[in-house]
């Protein structure tokens, strides 16, 4: 066996098809695994919540605001970075409403995610830098897992190589034997061995969640630095992996939009983990108002201030001062009352 032969079984094959077809029910891996991702981050995110001292499920009832606002934030991103394929020449604006072909921008996601998320909070009476620090690692973590399903569709791969762990993309078509990427079925034959690009970032953003945990839990962040921390580590991340990928996107000077974004963003980032304030907010904070605007706390203290009260009330512990004025004020209960 050649070394050429030995290299060329170390290869990654990649899946023989994204989409199977249930009668006309199409299941896609790429929508599955995004699914998949979401699930994630919404059960680790709610425990950390927790942890921190919010209520439970107030997680999910953010998502139901983040993550509509997540995907088309992310959708918008990609469509407008990448125009000239929906409404160039032979392109088909229509499709830029195919989400589930693939194409979401994660800083579109992220931008009107939190926006979302921001409503939510506000309508919940909860601090959004707190929250958002609850859920960075979860985010991240589903943002690894949907990386999957752009191995499914044989998408964000690099320029070609000869490592051993080289992805091989074969050539799909689909039932009428015309060239289809995405949908169609690998006939077997390989195309090209290139840098699985979406494996590295996977890979990464594994490496940041682990970080963003001990270092949370060894310096007790909080106020949005964890968050910010979160965005810093996977630009610098995507700002290298970029540099290897060479699927069209729009260039800006010969450079990739997605690197200008990586860069930028990764400076604003880098600057509010600096600026922000230090230390943690009082769990008393992270507690769900009700929609009055009073919350737990202040429902607490009012029913302190009762049972004081009330003790006071049955221990006879009442001012005698006043006791006096009431009888003196009112004779008939002078009268009626009982005598020692």
């Amino acid at each position: 066996m050649t070394a050429g032969t030995t290299s060329f079984l170390a290869y990654i094959p990649s899946p023989p098809q994204g989409v199977w077809y249930v009668g006309p029910l199409a299941l896609r891996a790429y929508a599955l695994f995004i699914i998949i991702g979401i699930v994630v981050a919404i059960v680790w995110g709610d425990r950390r919540w927790v942890a921190r001292g919010g209520d439970k499920g107030t997680v999910l009832d953010v998502a139901v605001w983040a993550v509509p606002f997540g995907l088309i934030g992310g959708r918008l991103y990609h469509v407008i970075t990448d125009a000239p394929t929906y409404f160039g020449e032979g392109g088909n604006p229509i499709d830029a409403l195919k989400i589930w072909q693939g194409g979401l921008g994660i800083w579109g996601a992220v931008l009107l995610g939190g926006v979302g998320a921001w409503i939510a909070c506000r309508r919940r009476g909860i601090p959004l830098p707190a929250f958002g620090d609850a859920v960075a690692p979860p985010i991240l973590l589903a943002q690894a897992i949907g990386r999957i399903g752009n191995y499914f569709n044989q998408e964000l791969y690099g320029r070609e190589t000869t490592l051993p762990w080289g992805l091989e993309i074969y050539q799909r078509v689909d039932a009428n034997g015309r060239v289809d990427t995405l949908a169609g079925v690998s006939t077997g034959l390989v195309e090209r061995v290139v840098h699985p690009t979406f494996l590295y970032e996977l890979l990464w953003n594994v490496v940041v969640v682990l970080a963003l945990v001990l270092l949370d839990r060894r310096f007790r962040l909080g106020h949005g630095r964890v968050f910010a921390l979160y965005v810093a580590g996977y630009c610098a991340g995507r700002f290298v992996i970029e540099l290897m990928r060479t699927d069209y996107a729009t260039l800006i000077g010969g450079i990739r939009v997605n690197s200008f974004t990586s860069g930028i963003v990764f400076l604003l980032a880098a600057a509010y983990v600096v600026l922000a304030r230090k230390g943690r907010e009082d769990p008393a904070t992270l507690v769900t108002k009700d929609r009055d605007g009073r919350g737990p706390g202040r429902d607490a203290a009012d029913t302190s201030e009762t049972s004081e009260t009330d003790d006071k009330a049955h221990t006879g512990d009442t001012d005698d001062t006043d006791a006096k004025a009431d009888v003196v004020a009112t004779p008939e209960a002078s009268t009626t009352q009982e005598k020692p």
